[in-house]
């Protein structure tokens, strides 16, 4: 959803952010998407680029009968929108998964003449359990017969992939970011975080109740979680009916910076989710040296090294705390992690980033 303030646009900051690096090396900017005249929050930053263009289309959801039959009147008319944006660009870039992003990758078909790229922010793992929307965006971007002059990028090394598909990353910091972290302590009081929506598909629950079984086998720790969504009344209620408010605080949606200062300090960081693409919050905490906690999920396996920096484990308290002791008793070894964790992440900054990008779009 898009937002204005004057005459800037506002979106999820994140998605911004890495949009902005794309905006700068071209002269005008198309932006079909649906508006919305929720407040800007502070998750929210403005697009940087002087000539934009937003044209703005129905948001479509098919979560119950009324919506979806909502939603299926409008799509004549986004599909409308959508071709007449392409048939005006001379570069088309798509965001997918999503719906809007569904109708776009049937779009592009019918102009094979014109350069292309998607960047396909989900699991691309070709064995995930997804919906049948998510496989079919997987399968018209992969086809050289129906996708032409494309380059998706996608999150992960996978076998079996037509020329269309290109391995990717994304970023959150610069060159001048990089810094020799500090060498954390284990021995003593243990800083884990969690940056993410409070939302099921991230298990925020189960960072929680990972500390939790921490604390109540003698280990001095403390979980700040940085982000907010539907579940934050439940967690707050479970941390108070549990009495841990002294060692887990919700601290709701926080700036870059904020979140920033908390890394550079935390020993941990833990995101147990159900499903990702490229998860920024793994990555920008092992650029601190902060050593990943995390569900063996799209490229997550390939990002932690299968083990070598950071901690895998299965979405369930037990397997979760048994290996964090494990890891915890072995101290030297997690310095290594630290170290190897942070090695990996800084080669992928902005400036990488928009290298990459500059290539893409004079291909």
């Amino acid at each position: 959803m898009h937002k204005s303030k004057g005459p800037k646009w506002y979106a999820y900051a994140p998605y911004v952010r890495e949009m902005n690096l794309w905006l700068k090396h071209v002269d005008e900017v198309e932006i079909v998407a649906p508006v919305t005249d929720m407040s800007i929050s502070e998750i929210d930053i403005a697009y940087n680029h002087d000539h934009i263009t937003l044209t703005q289309i129905p948001a479509i959801a098919f979560i119950n009968i009324s919506r979806g039959i909502k939603s299926l009147l409008a799509l004549p008319y986004i599909f409308f929108k959508l071709w007449k944006a392409c048939k005006r660009a001379d570069h088309i870039h798509l965001r997918c998964p999503g719906n809007i992003g569904l109708l776009g990758c049937v779009v592009q078909v019918f102009f094979p003449n014109k350069v292309k790229t998607a960047k396909y922010a989900g699991n691309w793992d070709p064995n995930a359990d997804q919906p049948k929307s998510y496989r079919f965006q997987k399968t018209i971007l992969s086809s050289t017969k129906w996708t032409k002059k494309m380059t998706a990028l996608v999150y992960g090394d996978w076998p079996n992939q037509t020329k269309n598909i290109k391995s990717f990353f994304t970023a959150t910091y610069k060159d001048q970011d990089r810094t020799v972290p500090v060498t954390r302590d284990y021995t003593k009081a243990l800083a884990f975080v969690f940056v993410g929506s409070l939302v099921t598909g991230k298990r925020p629950l189960l960072a929680i109740q990972i500390v939790e079984q921490l604390l109540s086998r003698g280990f001095e720790c403390k979980l700040q979680i940085f982000g907010d969504g539907v579940l934050k009344p439940k967690l707050q209620q479970y941390i108070d009916d549990k009495q841990l408010g002294s060692s887990i605080v919700l601290h709701g949606n926080k700036t870059s910076e904020t979140v920033k200062t908390a890394l550079q300090s935390a020993h941990f960081t833990i995101l147990a989710s159900k499903s990702e693409g490229w998860p920024k919050a793994l990555a920008e905490a092992m650029f601190f040296g902060v050593i990943p906690i995390a569900t063996s999920i799209s490229c997550v396996p390939n990002m932690l090294d299968y083990g070598n920096r950071g901690i895998l484990i299965a979405p369930n308290v037990e397997d979760a705390v048994s290996k964090i002791v494990l890891a915890l008793e072995a101290n030297q070894g997690l310095v290594t992690l630290s170290k190897l964790a942070s090695d990996w992440s800084q080669q992928y900054t902005l400036d990488v980033f928009e290298s990459e990008i500059k290539k893409l779009l004079k291909a």
